[in-house]
């Protein structure tokens, strides 16, 4: 195990050091629409420029919200619902989706990227995993065939339970039964040059465990962290020690050259009885760190020199979202627009009238590139 994982080491540290990577990185936000109270896409619209996000991603391609981003230099990140791949498998159904719900649109309103599914593999239902590649393929095939393979990425969030082991990082392996599908996906994000997505919550491993995880350690609170024993890199959080598992899982499957992003991230304020840790003050440190490393375009431990993509979820509380209390209760926002919590993200107006030293300003990482070149 110790000679496999150096090897495995030796050969990311020395890919990240050969390989130019030249982007901004940035932090996008989740506008989830599963609600009967939210404000119309235009109010979302100045809400999310008055904070200077310009990345969303949104859980379908409602024509309203499409139209409504037009002109508003908001990059879209937008899905494909999990019921529609089995038909988007054949290449004439993705080239009818991609020419009545993507053209007509683009490039007015700045669409970045395409989630094939959401969570196609979790715990309970791994039915549609199978039409994943497939649909994937075709739907590029006809981004190609309408000359926007260029412009817009595809890809597929997935859930932390395609792995097998995560702990620690070097240990990072998917489970056999998602082997098979994860080759094929890593060989078409490869060959796409797209990156791995990845919905990862700390929150629910310290609300299964909270008397063994330390808390400060999922909110990035100073804490001693965790070495791993294998590399002997040095973890203060969970998200980052969660990312480079599933680095590792995708080197094991001989892809080291993949970016991995954060698709869904965040923590509720509010849960039932049972949903530890889940509170206004918990969300508040959680979201308010978590965009402190942003701002300073941090890396991981593996891959130090490569700011990490990442989606905070959500933008505001959804009232209909099925589930346990917290499912309803991730938005940084109220439906209202007023705060649900402070994280010191502070919209144009609300900043003329607050101390500047307690605003997190997202202007500020959109002029940080991270590079690296050929040494």
């Amino acid at each position: 195990m110790t000679n496999y994982v150096v090897v495995l080491l030796l050969s990311l540290t020395s890919l990240e050091h050969g390989l130019l990577f030249q982007r901004v990185s940035s932090l996008g936000i989740n506008y989830g629409q599963v609600g009967d109270n939210l404000p119309p896409p235009d109010k979302v619209i100045q809400l999310l420029g008055s904070l200077h996000i310009n990345k969303t991603r949104i859980y379908d391609t409602n024509p309203k919200v499409l139209s409504s981003f037009a002109n508003s230099n908001i990059e879209l990140f937008v899905t494909v619902e999990n019921q529609m791949l089995p038909s988007l498998v054949d290449p004439q159904q993705a080239l009818q989706w991609v020419t009545s719900r993507i053209k007509p649109f683009f490039p007015a309103t700045k669409i970045g990227g395409i989630a094939v599914g959401n969570e196609l593999y979790t715990d309970d239902d791994s039915s549609l995993i199978g039409y994943l590649v497939p649909a994937m393929t075709s739907i590029h095939a006809a981004l190609v065939q309408n000359g926007l393979d260029k412009y817009i990425q595809v890809s597929t969030p997935n859930s932390l339970s395609v792995l097998q082991e995560s702990y620690p990082p070097s240990a990072g392996c998917f489970r056999p039964q998602v082997t098979g599908v994860m080759t094929q996906l890593l060989s078409f994000l490869h060959s796409t040059k797209s990156p791995f997505w990845i919905n990862a919550y700390p929150y629910f491993a310290y609300k299964d465990s909270p008397t063994k995880i330390p808390l400060d350690y999922v909110l990035f609170n100073p804490n001693p962290g965790m070495v791993d024993p294998y590399t002997k890199y040095h973890y203060d959080n969970m998200l980052y020690a969660q990312v480079d598992a599933v680095i590792f899982a995708m080197a094991r499957l001989g892809f080291k050259d993949i970016e991995v992003g954060v698709s869904e991230t965040g923590w509720p304020s509010k849960g039932d009885g049972d949903e530890v840790g889940a509170t206004v003050a918990n969300a508040a440190v959680y979201n308010k760190n978590l965009l402190k490393r942003q701002l300073q375009s941090e890396g991981t431990p593996l891959r130090k020199n490569m700011g990490l993509d990442v989606y905070l979820f959500a933008l505001f509380n959804e009232d209909l979202k099925p589930g346990p209390t917290s499912e309803r209760n991730y938005g940084l926002y109220q439906p209202d627009e007023t705060m649900a919590y402070n994280v010191g993200l502070l919209s144009s107006s609300q900043s003329s009238t607050s101390s500047t030293n307690s605003i997190v300003s997202l202007t500020s990482s959109a002029s940080t590139v991270c590079i690296n070149t050929w040494l």
